[in-house]
């Protein structure tokens, strides 16, 4: 039973990142393009001013893929194998949920599940170190960035799971809804003891002695010896554009998931009615 839960979970899974895919081709990948752009036009400024200041440069090395395959081959390859693997992780939390959360119709369950996923796996660590852009971050951080995210990820599942068990306790005392809120407001306060220790990313070590004390890493206006702005900072729409399009995709995605493995896990865990034999046909005399 549970082979065939997680196979269906990795094909329902893959399928949901075709269409998390579509969605980023079509609305996300603008805005990426806007980022690329920024980005190559404040080096070609920073460029200047090294040269104006008599400091040399080193040419950028030629990509490896263009941005024709990064947006179509890249993109849709990224997000199919990111759409089984979550799909995987998915019905492995779907198969230990079975008979242990209630007596839940399976479509609600794999509902739940994929809710779940989402909050835990993206939504609640994209609310600390949202997704950024290309031209956003530092090559000096990425190890510290990629650290705090996995804490980040780790620690949203693992209250998610706890605040689950909670509620399972509190149910018979409280009831479902008193039992629930209970255990909602216990996961937000754990997460957000957690979110207030964890450190913002402009004020990683990196960051404060080559740029300063932000609350972000998104680029400053580039200013010349003069202080004079040659290029501005980063465009404030394409921000939140690239962000609110990684919250919607990644929402596409686990939404997919749900309602795609719903009827999968209905027709597999339903038990089917026995088949009554119709009895033989007398014949009276």
């Amino acid at each position: 039973m549970e082979k065939r839960i997680v196979l269906r979970g990795v094909i329902v899974g893959a399928v949901a990142g075709v269409f998390a895919f579509v969605f980023g081709r079509i609305f996300a990948e603008p805005t990426i393009q806007a980022a690329i752009d920024y980005e190559s036009g404040r080096d070609a400024a920073q460029d200047a001013l090294d040269k104006a200041a008599g400091v040399a440069t080193e040419p950028a090395g030629p990509d490896i893929f263009s941005r024709g395959i990064q947006a179509n081959v890249g993109l849709g390859i990224g997000m199919i194998l990111f759409g089984a693997a979550m799909g995987a992780l998915f019905a492995v939390a779907y198969a230990i949920c079975v008979g242990r959360v209630g007596n839940l119709r399976p479509r609600t369950l794999s509902l739940l599940v994929a809710l779940g996923g989402f909050l835990g796996f993206y939504l609640v660590p994209f609310v600390k170190y949202p997704a950024n852009p290309p031209a956003i971050g530092h090559a000096e951080t990425i190890r510290q960035r990629s650290a705090l995210y996995t804490i980040m990820v780790i620690a949203s599942i693992g209250f998610l799971i706890l605040a689950v068990m909670l509620g399972r306790r509190l149910n018979r005392r409280f009831g479902g809804w008193n039992a629930s809120l209970v255990a909602g407001g216990a996961f937000v306060v754990a997460i957000g003891i957690l979110m207030a220790v964890l450190p913002p990313l402009g004020h990683l070590s990196a960051n404060v002695s080559a740029y300063g004390r932000h609350a972000t890493e998104t680029p400053l206006p580039l200013k010349d010896a003069n202080g004079t702005i040659v290029y501005p900072g980063f465009p404030a729409d394409v921000l939140f554009q690239f962000r609110f399009l990684s919250v919607a995709a990644q929402l596409v995605l686990w939404a997919a998931i749900g309602l795609l493995f719903a009827p999968l896990a209905e027709r597999l865990l339903t038990p089917k009615p026995a088949r009554t034999t119709p009895e033989p046909a007398t014949v009276s005399g």
